[in-house]
């Protein structure tokens, strides 16, 4: 059995002594709940001797009731035991002096998805940089990265960190939160009190969760749209159809497992794809769909594409690379169709000055990669290999989980 990082802190009195006479926040999100789904709030709550004295809501809100990007969260007052819950999205995405004020230490029980643009780890590192500034402290009770330990895609380069990108990490990171804190720490050289509670029982490795402990634990979403395990592992890649005028599958059921638009060949753009790069569609299956989106781009319009399997028995976790997927995509649709309006200009994150597709991936890389005819799948793939490996090497002696 897992034991996650608040579990751990519920459990062994010597954790929960540690806090005594402290003032303690907490960092959550409706997927902060113990193994019974009780929320963690609830249990930190009915600690005997835990001053509780506050809570955090990141990006959709402590109670994940917000739906998209830049739809902000209020502050409010939790009605059952009048903490102050405080927004970190909402006017503010930094804790303010006065947040700050209302605590000694602050627990991070965030249920991350392992990639760069997750905008929970941004999260993480504002706390932290927080923290450092004004003497608090940050322990993260450690949960797992469902993608697993595989890492992808490019680095982010300097100049293009966003709230979508908090550092040089590249898309698919492979470490928990509480590994990504230690990054952070060292990265940024801060002098803060920072501590992980670590998981007890996790194996990255093994089958069939490869990350995530099937059987044991319920899936709850952590954001709206990661509806599954399935979305977890596909999550690297397709979110960069966030930054196109394709559909991710917002408004279905099955968001961010699927990509697809009016008009679109399905079948012609699979047996490009194939043509092209036929290794990058390992690991999984690719089936071709139709779906009306009920909201969000395409709304009411009738989409062909298609749609990531990876639930069954030809998921292949370490052969199966998403990005590299989403990325072949759009290379081959550009292919077929040169003209094709595929990059979205719109307001992304805050950002308007420069295109979502490029604050996705932290440069400009991919999409130049995509626009240039004389391009190939091998091009793309030396770039992303060479960052694939300095980031395998750099964060080898962060990992807690062997």
């Amino acid at each position: 059995m897992v034991s996650f990082g608040v579990d751990r802190l519920l459990a062994e009195p010597g954790l929960a002594r540690r806090l005594a006479g402290r003032r303690v926040a907490l960092l959550a999100h409706p997927a902060s709940v113990r193994p019974d789904l009780t929320h963690s709030l609830d249990a930190l709550a009915a600690l005997p001797g835990l001053d509780l004295a506050a809570a955090f809501g990141p990006q959709h809100g402590l109670r994940g009731d917000k739906q998209d990007n830049m739809v902000e969260s209020v502050d409010y007052r939790d009605p059952e035991r009048g903490l102050p819950v405080f927004s970190l999205y909402g006017p503010v995405r930094r804790p303010t002096p006065e947040m700050l004020a209302t605590f000694d230490v602050l627990l991070v029980d965030l249920q991350d998805l392992g990639c760069r643009i997750y905008t929970f780890l941004t999260t993480l590192r504002y706390v932290l940089e927080a923290a450092a500034a004004t003497g608090k402290a940050v322990w993260v009770l450690d949960r797992p990265n469902p993608a697993g330990r595989p890492v992808e895609g490019l680095a982010l380069r300097p100049g293009w960190e966003s709230f979508v990108g908090a550092g040089r990490l590249p898309m698919r990171h492979g470490l928990t939160l509480g590994e990504a804190g230690h990054w952070f720490v060292r990265e940024l050289g801060l002098a803060v009190e920072y501590e992980v509670v670590a998981m007890q029982g996790w194996a990255p490795e093994a089958a069939p969760g490869y990350g995530w402990p099937l059987g044991e634990r319920s899936w709850v979403n952590p954001s709206p749209n990661a509806a599954s395990l399935a979305m977890a592992r596909a999550y690297a890649g397709t979110v960069m159809l966030e930054g196109t005028t394709l559909s991710e599958g917002r408004g279905t059921t099955r968001p961010l497992e699927i990509l697809g638009a009016p008009g679109l060949d399905a079948a012609a753009l699979l047996a490009t794809m194939q043509r092209l790069a036929p290794a990058w569609l390992a690991g999984c299956r690719l089936r071709p769909c139709w779906f009306e989106p009920t909201f969000h781009k395409h709304a009411g319009q009738l989409c062909a594409g298609l749609q990531i399997h990876v639930d069954d028995g030809a998921y292949r976790h370490a052969a199966f690379r998403p990005w590299r997927l989403v990325a072949l995509a759009f290379k081959a649709l550009r292919t077929l169709r040169p003209d094709y309006p595929l990059w979205r200009d719109f307001p992304y994150e805050y950002e308007r000055d420069r295109l979502a597709i490029d604050l996705i991936n932290g440069s400009p890389l991919l999409r130049e990669w995509v626009d240039d005819p004389a391009a190939g799948p091998a091009d793309l793939d030396a770039l992303a290999a060479r960052d694939e490996s300095a980031w395998r090497t750099e964060t080898e002696p962060l990992r807690l989980y062997r």
